[in-house]
């Protein structure tokens, strides 16, 4: 899709790098909405965002009301500190302070809210199908806004307006992240590496890692970005039965197995309190210069 490059003196607000989904025009805040100049109109929900997933559409592959909460719950509770830690420290280093964040398939915005924490001057929009994401998102940091939208869909952002781009257990869709990116941007992708969660995979039912997952990443970005590095974190974790299940039920297995499902195959097969081990690949790229 095309899009107008950012003009110097935009303003630093969230939404400043969106446009129109429709003709890629400016978008400016105009009532309880954000508009173009050609009329196209998108409603600020009270919760903050903005809806641009016109007519009611619904993406199948969007976290539902119940894998929202777990996520919540999840990440609220501190077990994936060391993957927020990680991202945070990751985004300080390889970003300018005032970076423009872009986070795509942000769910709730925890992991945007850490890493502009991290990026004082910063600011962020998150992306995400689910508007039940995008509700949390919206109020997660200060700096942050968001707004609905299909990944694989042509990004509503304007073309080399983007410092940092995360990407965190969402869909990859490299062409459109060149596009958004500074040619001296930055690609942070946070994937599930060998071993995660291997001991809920038996008991709950959970979707294995993919073998090789390593390469069909390298293969998925190569076209569009250069690898600069990457690193695994993790450990071990110490779960209350019903943490095991919210694990289980914000990840991909949620879209097919619901949480009274899990909670009985918990029931059946995990001791009151176990052990789970994480483990994230978190990769640092660069866009590929004439890609």
């Amino acid at each position: 899709m095309p899009a107008a490059e950012p003009a110097p003196s935009a303003p630093r607000r969230p939404f400043a790098t969106l446009v129109c989904p429709q003709c890629a025009d400016e978008l400016t805040p105009r009532g309880d909405s954000l508009a173009c100049p050609r009329g196209h109109s998108y409603d600020l929900a009270r919760q903050g965002y903005v809806g641009l997933l016109s007519g009611g559409r619904h993406v199948p592959s969007s976290d539902t009301a119940e894998m929202v909460q777990a996520r919540a719950d999840t990440l609220s509770g501190g077990l994936y500190s060391h993957l927020t830690d990680a991202l945070a420290r990751l985004a300080a280093a390889h970003c300018p302070p005032d970076a423009r964040v872009l986070d795509a398939g942000t769910g709730t915005g925890h992991y945007l809210a850490a890493v502009l924490e991290a990026l004082p001057g910063a600011v962020g929009l998150g992306l995400d199908a689910s508007k039940y994401a995008v509700r949390r998102a919206a109020r997660a940091h200060p700096r942050a806004g968001a707004a609905t939208w299909d990944l694989w869909q042509p990004l509503p952002v304007r073309t080399g307006s983007t410092d940092l781009l995360l990407n965190v257990f969402a869909p990859r869709n490299a062409a459109e992240y060149h596009r958004v990116l500074t040619p001296s941007g930055t690609l942070l992708v946070v994937t599930p590496a060998d071993g995660h969660l291997a001991e809920l995979r038996e008991p709950l039912g959970l979707l294995a890692v993919a073998e090789a997952k390593k390469d069909r990443l390298e293969r998925s970005l190569g076209d569009h970005f250069g690898s600069a590095g990457a690193e695994v974190v993790g450990g071990p974790l110490s779960l209350t039965r019903e943490q095991a299940v919210g694990l289980v039920l914000m990840g991909p297995t949620g879209h097919h197995v619901s949480a009274a499902e899990l909670r009985e195959r918990a029931e059946r097969g995990l001791p009151d309190r176990c052990t789970a081990t994480t483990a994230f690949r978190l990769s640092v790229h660069r866009p590929r210069a004439g890609a």
